[in-house]
């Protein structure tokens, strides 16, 4: 197992409105996953150099103190090791309102779990669709309406994965508006197997690193398999008070259950991370905000409508800490099916696990 990255010359991140609160819950998961109360900047290295002089690999404790050492009192970042630690409870928000978090996105939730629209200069690219017609209508349907976007101009539904609450209302919007649904191979093959009720009528296959383009709008879709066989993490370009940005939306967020499908998890994590560097990636989305500080983002951005920071904006360096922590989270996990705290005999991702993240 390789040790964890550690760069000697990053410090951990900090916000003005860090929720020390919340640092205060990760830590508390981290010691039922068996982690130390205090996580301290200058931990001792993760290979530990026996009596024999030979390495040991580090263990599941060691992961998570790194990740909750590289992520610091950064609410986004505490967020996410909230949300892959095992013994997370998925929480039920209440649906914000319809809101435009860049000047070309949307995002149109239900709470727990939300669509974003790329509004582009011929039509809308919806990236997942809700959980049933009802959800589609009511927050995605309206919601455009309510941002003085039009839903006939859908065009395109890139379904993250082949959960219900990501594509239960393509196939609505699908038949209302003619717009064409996509999603990666396994996934569309999954659902043709179970057969799970709001299940979109197989239409456009998604393949790895594949370009779609509408207008002048290019998002790149890379098949990031763990959460399910099939999850998409798409990378596009976005705009911020005229300004030009690059985002990435990680398109499932909980861990699959066994070791190995947690290592396919790892990798995609660690490919997807190298796209994001190539493509300058400076902006974290997710389709469940709860999972990255979204839904208090969204309020920050709402509370201040003239500011021109925002909060989805992490820079660079900081889009790579996040990656780094669900790296860390992973390997930590991942220890801990190979000492059989969590072990199963499954050998890959099951594509219709339990959602969540």
């Amino acid at each position: 197992m390789t040790e964890p990255p550690t760069d000697p010359t990053r410090t951990a991140l900090s916000q003005d409105n860090g929720d020390h609160r919340r640092g205060t819950l990760t830590r508390r998961r981290l010691w039922q996953l068996g982690a130390a109360a205090t996580v301290t900047a200058g931990a001792a290295s993760l290979w530990q150099v026996g009596t024999a002089g030979v390495a040991s690999a580090a263990t599941a404790q060691d992961y998570f103190d790194k990740a909750a050492e590289l992520a610091g009192d950064d609410p986004v970042l505490l967020s996410l090791v909230d949300a892959l630690s095992s013994d997370f409870t998925v929480p039920r928000p209440a649906a914000p309102k319809p809101m435009k978090i860049f000047d070309d996105v949307a995002v149109l939730s239900a709470g727990w779990v939300s669509a974003t629209a790329l509004l582009t200069s011929d039509g809308i690219i919806l990236i997942d669709a809700l959980n049933n017609p009802s959800e589609a209508e009511r927050y995605i349907v309206s919601g455009l309406r309510t941002l003085g976007a039009d839903p006939a101009t859908i065009k395109y539904i890139v379904v993250t994965h082949g959960h219900s609450d990501h594509f239960g209302g393509a196939q609505y919007l699908a038949d209302q508006y003619g717009a064409r649904v996509m999603m990666a191979p396994a996934d569309w093959n999954a659902l043709a197997a179970s057969n799970p009720a709001n299940a979109p009528n197989r239409d456009l296959d998604i393949t790895d690193g594949q370009r779609l383009t509408l207008g002048t709008t290019a998002v790149t879709l890379a098949v990031t398999p763990g959460h399910t066989s099939g999850t998409v993490s798409p990378i596009f370009p976005v705009r911020w008070r005229g300004a030009a940005r690059t985002a990435m939306l990680w398109g499932g967020t909980k861990p699959p259950t066994s070791a190995a499908a947690k290592q396919t998890y790892l990798s995609s994590v660690l490919s997807f991370a190298s796209r994001m560097s190539q493509a300058r990636v400076d902006v974290e989305l997710s389709n469940h905000a709860f999972c990255d500080y979204g839904l208090e983002r969204m309020a920050q951005l709402r509370a201040a409508p003239g500011s021109s920071d925002n909060p989805f904006v992490l820079g660079a360096s900081r889009t790579q800490l996040f990656m780094q922590v669900m790296e860390n989270m992973l390997r930590g996990l991942i220890a801990q099916n190979r000492t059989g705290s969590t072990s199963t005999t499954a050998s890959k991702p099951s594509p219709l696990e339990s959602c969540g993240c």
